[in-house]
């Protein structure tokens, strides 16, 4: 496995409001990258327990070996020196402009203008520090921004944004805009007709506006526009969808805690602004936490979101997961669903979650065998290995555990759920995946079991026999299927798999 390459990352904050939020971010120094948190819900009395999280830009110096380059003003820094290191963190002040606490009058924020001062500080720090690209990390707005500069800034200059731009992260952002639960769309129109605080760059005009090339403020968007949707890899400036990792937050409760009442608008399945249908780009990378939108619950100052962070922009290897080759049960009024979380070891938190509880699970249909390409996958998750975390009491083996759980729900002809014989929360299914992975003379090298086939506790189990085979003829990727227990034959039937694919990352 190989390092990825230290290269400048630049952080973009989040929607601020009126002025009075904005002369309070404008205060921060590194307007809440630099915030941690010290709560984290593992308590096993469903109360939170202590855990301590210094923030992802510490983290970064402490882990990455990244350098905070400010003495007294990061813009003065960049005059003063003609040169930088590669592995640095900077922030993009867009909102310094917009503050009244310098004197002035403040200028009024358009995301247009902070994608376009985005650029400026990308170029500078190219040069600097000798390197083509930087990554983009991205918490709300500042995600919004970020997709302003590669979809519509810099393609109306005819530059390839992947020329300018690594790999874009993005916390909690709300891609395809912020919508209510309620009101049959009245609240969004009354927003965006009004902009209290300037919220209406989060309708779908102003939206269309800032997205797409040639766009101007007179423009509306095509009735089937879907704001989520970036251009396709081969199309004329596309930024490819993979080099980007959406971080969906679940828990919209502990938002109300610090914010109010924002999720009985927003609706339960968000992180309790951001919709959870809203928060990711269709064909990027994604993973569901259990963390709210910001706050001491919220999901930049969490462990769970430095790790998937860290792992994308330096992890060496891409491991996908996908439930393959399955037939459900030809039963009238049911539907399946399947629940999934990855673990990693060494880890004390989550790194992916989807379940019903949490109002994400995956959604199972038919029969995926009768897919054009027989396999009908069903990705499970995606998730990016750091060599360097490898356990020593694993071998240099990388574990992870991927639980599986499959559930039923069974309908009456007039549409409502039937419960005369539902157990809740009984899965038909539920088990969990564990893989090691490592290497063998530079190969890829796993080996996996469900844990019903494990005696006593995983933590003591070490892995025997052969490796799993490779069943891809072609170099470069690394693919195999493993069967599921016995006991599913009558729910998935006989073929079904869950297929690992690994690739290196870097």
């Amino acid at each position: 496995m190989s390092q990825a390459q230290k290269i400048p990352l630049i952080y973009v904050r989040g929607f601020a409001g009126g002025q009075s939020g904005i002369d309070s971010a404008v205060a921060d120094p590194f307007l809440g990258f630099n915030t941690g948190s010290t709560h984290i819900r593992i308590g096993p009395d469903d109360k939170p327990s202590f855990y301590q999280f210094e923030s992802p830009l510490l983290r970064l110096m402490v882990d990455e070996g990244y350098q905070l380059l400010v003495q007294g003003s990061q813009e003065t820094y960049l005059d003063t020196h003609e040169e930088i290191p590669a592995a640095s963190i900077w922030i993009h002040r867009f909102y310094d402009p917009s503050a009244s606490t310098w004197g002035g009058t403040p200028k009024e924020f358009r995301v247009e203008d902070a994608a376009q001062d985005l650029l400026a500080l990308i170029d500078e720090l190219r040069a600097k520090a000798h390197v083509e690209r930087v990554h983009l990390v991205a918490h709300s707005m500042g995600g919004l921004i970020c997709r302003c500069l590669i979809q519509k800034i810099l393609p109306e200059r005819g530059v390839d944004p992947a020329s300018r731009v690594a790999k874009l992260f993005t916390y909690g952002t709300p891609h395809g805009g912020i919508t209510f639960d309620f009101g049959f769309g009245m609240l969004e129109r009354l927003r965006d007709a009004v902009g209290i605080n300037g919220a209406e760059i989060f309708g779908r005009e102003r939206m269309y506006q800032y997205l797409t090339p040639g766009a101007t403020a007179a423009d509306e968007p095509p009735e089937d526009w879907d704001p989520r949707a970036m251009p396709a890899d081969g199309e004329p400036f596309a930024f490819p969808r993979r080099r980007i990792f959406c971080l969906v937050g679940t828990n919209p409760g502990d938002y109300d805690v610090a914010h109010g009442l924002s999720s009985a608008v927003v609706g339960p399945r968000s992180d309790g602004l951001v919709q959870i249908d809203n928060a990711y780009v269709p064909g990027a990378f994604s993973a569901y936490v259990h963390r709210s939108h910001s706050g001491h619950y919220g999901v930049v100052n969490s462990e769970e979101g430095y790790q998937n962070l860290r792992r994308f922009l330096f992890g060496g290897l891409k491991v996908e997961s996908a439930l393959v080759r399955f037939r459900l049960p030809d039963e009238k009024n049911t539907a399946w669903q399947a629940e999934v979380g990855l673990s990693i070891r060494g880890l004390q938190i989550v790194m992916h979650e989807r379940t019903g509880d949490q109002w994400c699970p995956i959604q199972l249909d038919g029969d995926s065998r009768a897919e054009p390409d027989g396999d009908g996958a069903v990705p499970l998750v995606s998730t990016f290995l750091c060599e360097n975390l490898a356990s020593p009491n694993g071998a240099g083996a990388l574990r992870y555990a991927l639980h599986l759980r499959i559930l039923s729900l069974r309908e009456r002809d007039n549409g409502f759920l039937d419960f005369r014989d539902h157990i809740e929360r009984a899965a038909d299914f539920d088990d969990i995946l564990i893989v090691d992975v490592g290497s063998d003379a530079g190969v890829p090298a796993l080996r996996a079991t469900w844990n019903s086939e494990v005696a006593g506790p995983i933590s003591d189990y070490k892995p025997a026999g052969l490796n799993l085979a490779d069943e891809d003829p072609e170099g470069g990727r690394w693919v195999s299927h493993i069967p599921l227990p016995d006991s599913t034959r009558t729910i998935l039937g006989d073929d079904a798999r869950v297929r690992l694919a690994v690739t290196g990352w870097s």
